[in-house]
């Protein structure tokens, strides 16, 4: 069964929106929604605070996690210009 995430959507449905409106969701998720949809996709990243800390010395901050996530999805599409709004993040 699929995992509810930010506002019920389930995890996998953010995957099929289109780029204006998953770039909405990203950005409306909180840093904590943010980590454990990143911890769920990547099971072999370093995003949970315990886990950074130990690692790297720091935190993500929910600007990072959201052009994370929002790399990690949009990367598997085809066209993509590797640019989140006018940044190139990719």
């Amino acid at each position: 069964m699929a995992r509810p995430n930010h506002e019920g959507r389930d995890r996998y449905s953010l995957m099929t929106l289109p780029e204006d409106r998953l770039l909405t969701e990203v950005r409306a998720m909180s840093r904590e929604q943010l980590i454990d949809w990143l911890s769920w996709n990547d099971r072999n990243g370093i995003y949970r605070d315990e886990d950074s800390l130990a690692e790297f010395g720091n935190l993500m901050t929910k600007e990072e996690g959201e052009e994370i996530m929002f790399r990690q999805i949009m990367s598997e599409r085809d066209g993509w210009d590797g640019r989140m709004d006018s940044k190139q993040i990719y």
